[in-house]
């Protein structure tokens, strides 16, 4: 946890907190080694997300982009 501490402008106990959060939505694992903890990411649950966010891709790339012109049209800009 001392490395990723380092990365982070966190106390360890608010680390600690997230990494629970984390471990409890099946995000992160974490291995226990002696009394350090070693965590990695949980690469299939990221994926499922990934794969249904994709699936949305379309329809708010559509969205966006009419709400952009919306905006620029509002705003007096081409």
């Amino acid at each position: 946890m001392t490395s990723l501490l380092a990365a982070f402008d966190f106390t360890q106990s608010a680390l600690s907190q997230h990494l629970a959060v984390l471990r409890g939505a099946g995000l992160v694992e974490a291995r226990k080694q002696g009394r350090q903890r070693f965590y990695r990411l949980a690469t299939r649950p990221l994926r499922e997300v990934a794969d249904w966010v994709c699936a949305f891709e379309p329809f708010w790339d559509e969205r966006l982009e009419r709400l952009g012109r919306y905006l620029e049209k509002r705003h007096g800009r081409r």
